[in-house]
């Protein structure tokens, strides 16, 4: 991993707005590294407004989805945001302003999502990726959405160094214990894997005695046929959105409460046998 420009970088730190001691100090912790290499010819764009930390408005009229990251939520319409969501913003506009707000963009395989925005990877003026930066400083949740996964690996390393110097999200741990579900959302959540069942619908991992993991059919190509071997009995981490069955009509017998779909073979990692 390279070092950003010195110059660049004091730049960038004389912009960042003050968040608190500890995210000031996680800057000075985390320098721009380049955990995802730049592509020779990504599209040159014009920012004209960060609207959170993971979404940004171009110039041109493009509304983008950072790929690889989710960041929290800002509060809206009365609501109060969660922790670290304007943090993650600021940072994401000093990272903005530090590029000349223009920056680099690269569409994803996937070019849009449901809500019409363009999934694109972003990087600054120096060549960093600025997902995984914000990933580096504990400002996101990593996250894989097929297909557009071409990243994970090196935004994984970037949010392995936010959570082993327990920096922003990770300062506190921010894994639910699966009997401890209790809204919808996203969520990193952990448990022993209780059972394992495979239907049309795809392959469901009892997670606790409320939490179901689905590998939706439409994504079973995605997880190599090892990839439920000696689950079973396994402590794990899932990541994902989490959702309410009981919303849509009541549950059946026996049918656990809270689905978490994975889209992605890097959204559940094995803790322990």
């Amino acid at each position: 991993m390279r070092m950003a420009n010195p110059s660049g970088f004091a730049l960038l730190l004389k912009k960042a707005p003050l968040v608190g001691a500890f995210f000031v100090g996680a800057i000075w912790h985390f320098p721009a590294l380049a955990f995802c290499p730049l592509p020779d010819q990504p599209q040159r764009v014009v920012v004209r407004q960060v609207v959170d930390g993971d979404t940004l408005r171009l110039a041109d009229g493009r509304s983008v989805r950072l790929i690889g990251i989710n960041t929290p939520e800002i509060g809206r319409k009365g609501r109060t945001s969660e922790p670290y969501a304007e943090a993650a913003r600021r940072r994401l506009q000093a990272l903005v302003d530090a590029s000349g707000g223009r920056v680099g963009l690269v569409p994803g395989i996937e070019g849009k999502d449901k809500y019409g925005r363009t999934l694109a990877h972003i990087y600054g003026r120096n060549g960093d990726n600025l997902e995984a930066q914000l990933l580096s400083e504990g400002l996101g949740y990593r996250v894989a959405i097929a297909p557009n996964v071409r990243l994970s690996g090196c935004q994984q390393l970037a949010e392995q160094a936010a959570r082993r110097a327990g920096a922003g999200l990770w300062r506190r741990s921010p894994v639910v214990r699966a009997n401890e579900v209790r809204q919808s959302g996203f969520a990193v959540v952990g448990g022993r894997i209780e059972g394992i069942e495979r239907n049309r619908g795809g392959v469901w991992l009892a997670l606790g005695s409320s939490v179901v993991l689905q590998v939706p059919a439409r994504l079973q190509r995605n997880f190599p046929a090892s990839f439920f071997d000696n689950l079973k009995g396994r402590q794990v981490e899932a990541r994902g959105w989490v959702l309410d069955r009981s919303r849509k009509g009541g549950l059946k017998p026996g049918q656990r409460r809270w689905v978490l779909p994975l889209t992605d073979p890097s959204m559940l990692e094995r803790i322990s046998g």
